[in-house]
C-alpha cells in the first residue's frame, strides 16, 4: 500500500528546499535565460535549479520513485510512484517579478494523480490535496465557489506561446467574454486551478498545457469540489469550474471555439 500522507510529506520537503530562494526578490539578478518552443517561451537557470533541487530532495527520501519534469527530469519508477514536477509554473511572471508563478508537485500512481502540492512564493500560500482527503490552503480547508449564474462568473484562462494559436484564442474570447462577468489571465495554470479551488475565480479553461502544468492543481481543484475535465488528449481544452456552472460553462467553451483554439 502506498502511504499518501508520506508522499505529501515528501512533496512538502521538496517545496521547502526551493521556496525561500525563489521568493527572494534578488534571485532575478543576472540569471541566464534561454527559450524553448518559441521566443516567448522562456526558461531560466532558476527553473533548472529548482527542478534539480526538487528531484534531489525526493531521491534522498524515496530513491526508487520515478520523475516527469518540465525541464527534462525523467526516470522510470520502481515503486509505481511518478513525481510530476513543474519547477516554476509561470516563468515569464517570475522573470518579470510579477505575482502568479508557483512550484507544482504531484505524485502519480498508475497514471492517476493522487496528491498535489502547489506553492505561491509571493503570497506564501501552499495549496495541498490528497485524493479523497479534501484540499487546503496553508492548512485550512478550501472549497470552490457556490456560483450558479454563468453571467456573473469570473473566468481565468491562459494563452499559448504560439502566435497563430494566440490569434485564435483572442477570436474565441470575443464570443466567450460577453457571456461572463470578466476574464482574468494570471499567467500560471497551477495557480489558476488553485484559484478555482479556493473560489477566487469560478472557472478556468486553457488549451496546450503540459501534464506538469495541471497535475497537482487538478487534484487540488477536484478535492475542493470543482468539476474538472481534461479534453486535451482529444484536441480540446483543460477545463475546471464550480459545479453550479460547470455544464453551462463547458458548453460555452465549446461554442466559442476556445475548446479548439
Amino acid at each position: 500500500m502506498i502511504d499518501l500522507a508520506e508522499l505529501m510529506s515528501v512533496a512538502d520537503a521538496a517545496l521547502d528546499q526551493v521556496v525561500p530562494r525563489l521568493a527572494d526578490p534578488d534571485v532575478r539578478s543576472n540569471i541566464s535565460v534561454a527559450t524553448k518552443s518559441s521566443i516567448t517561451d522562456m526558461v531560466t537557470e532558476m527553473d533548472t535549479w529548482s527542478e534539480a533541487t526538487i528531484t534531489d530532495t525526493i531521491t534522498a527520501l524515496r530513491p526508487a520513485d520515478g520523475f516527469l519534469g518540465e525541464e527534462g527530469s525523467s526516470r522510470p519508477s520502481e515503486t509505481g510512484v511518478v513525481w510530476v514536477i513543474d519547477p516554476i509554473d509561470g516563468t515569464t511572471n517570475f522573470l518579470y517579478d510579477i505575482p502568479g508563478f508557483s512550484i507544482s508537485i504531484a505524485a502519480r500512481v498508475d497514471d492517476i494523480d493522487l496528491i498535489g502540492a502547489v506553492h505561491d512564493p509571493i503570497r506564501d500560500e501552499r495549496f495541498r490535496a490528497v485524493q479523497g482527503g479534501g484540499a487546503t490552503r496553508n492548512g485550512l480547508p478550501i472549497h470552490v465557489s457556490t456560483k450558479a449564474d454563468l453571467g456573473t462568473a469570473l473566468i481565468a484562462t491562459g494563452f499559448s506561446y504560439e502566435a497563430k494559436r494566440r490569434r485564435a484564442q483572442a477570436q474565441a474570447l470575443t464570443i466567450l467574454l460577453p457571456e461572463v462577468r470578466d476574464i482574468r489571465r494570471f499567467g500560471g495554470a497551477a495557480l489558476d486551478l488553485c484559484s478555482v479551488a479556493c473560489g477566487r475565480v469560478d472557472a478556468y479553461y486553457e488549451r496546450g498545457l503540459g501534464t506538469w502544468d495541471t497535475a497537482a492543481g487538478a487534484v487540488i481543484a477536484v478535492e475542493a469540489g470543482a468539476t474538472v475535465q481534461n479534453r486535451q488528449p482529444q484536441g480540446g481544452a483543460f477545463v475546471a469550474a464550480a459545479p453550479g456552472i460547470a455544464t453551462e460553462f463547458f458548453a460555452l467553451v465549446d461554442g466559442s471555439g476556445a475548446n479548439t483554439a
